[in-house]
């Protein structure tokens, strides 16, 4: 079991902030809010361009003690919010970096109880989530491609917590973030991480997140040949 989960919250624009802050008094120190686009379930709709909605993704990284409370507390701030209002996620993250430091997990908790069978189960595809100061994605990215790692999408966020608030994770909290999300080959993504947690703009204690969550299943989209 990670030492650390994964809450993903897709919630109408606007209300992001309510949610957050029903997280943050049930123990979150703080997310990355990013900016979406929902479609329509009808596919009339869509095509006319009817139905489309501006969304808010709201990401949190939570110890495993605290997230069971977090996740109630956000399913509870939500349940006067209409129908179908939004969704949230919960998984697990198997990696976690941040300026001086590097670690798996299970490294964390000084044990590694999977044997070789249960290895090889183990998804062959991690997602890596970078969180740092707007004007480094780029950085961040030459750094994982060198690693292993291909190409990667690059998000426009901002934190939720005020500067006031208390660190995540020892990473000051700042309004204007970059948000960079990366699927690499699961034996790649220890070094993908290690790559990124040595940058230079990542040298300052606050400057900045990463951490990586295993792919269950994916698969390209378009046509075959």
């Amino acid at each position: 079991m990670s030492a650390y989960k994964l809450l993903l919250a897709n919630l109408p624009h606007g209300k992001a902030e309510a949610v957050s802050q029903a997280a943050t008094q049930a123990g979150s120190f703080g997310g990355t809010l990013a900016l979406g686009r929902g479609i329509s379930p009808n596919p009339l709709l869509s095509v006319l361009g009817f139905g489309d909605s501006t969304r808010d993704l709201l990401i949190i990284l939570a110890t495993d003690k605290d997230c069971g409370h977090i996740f109630d507390s956000i399913v509870s701030s939500c349940q006067k919010e209409k129908k179908n209002f939004g969704h949230i996620l919960l998984m697990d993250a198997d990696g976690m970096a941040k300026s001086g430091m590097a670690f798996s997990t299970e490294e964390e908790g000084g044990q590694n109880m999977q044997n070789e069978q249960e290895k090889a189960k183990q998804p062959a595809l991690s997602l890596i989530t970078v969180i740092l100061n707007k004007g480094y994605a780029d950085d961040a990215m030459a750094a994982a491609r060198k690693a292993g790692a291909g190409g990667g999408t690059v998000i426009n966020a901002r934190g939720t917590a005020r500067e006031d608030d208390a660190k995540f994770f020892g990473v000051h909290i700042v309004p204007e973030k970059e948000m960079l999300m990366m699927v690499v080959p699961q034996e790649k993504r220890a070094a993908v991480l290690q790559a990124i947690q040595s940058l230079p703009c990542l040298s300052q204690p606050g400057s900045g997140i990463a951490f990586s969550a295993a792919v269950d299943n994916f698969a390209p989209l378009g046509k075959a040949n």
